[in-house]
């Protein structure tokens, strides 16, 4: 038996990695990416993990609550955290 053949989603998420700056574009928001404070709260996400969402939501076309609902579905936030 041979290998698999990867899942289109597969073969799109390693196009984006291949293709997007992540470093560069990570490097110019971090300085304004909200960091855990006094204040307290739940942690912010990580800027590569939201970065990604916002490409994927932009790409797609998909409105706030339909990402989101798309990321619990396919666990996309276990695989980009």
């Amino acid at each position: 038996m041979g290998e698999r053949k990867p899942t289109r989603r597969e073969v799109f998420l390693q196009v984006m990695e291949q293709v997007i700056p992540w470093d560069l574009l990570i490097k110019g928001i971090e300085p304004y990416y909200p960091k855990a404070g006094l204040q307290g709260g739940r942690p912010a996400y990580p800027i590569k993990v939201m970065l990604r969402i916002y490409f994927l939501q932009n790409w797609y076309g998909y409105a706030d609550l339909s990402m989101e609902e798309a990321l619990y579905e396919n666990e996309v936030l276990r695989r980009f955290a």
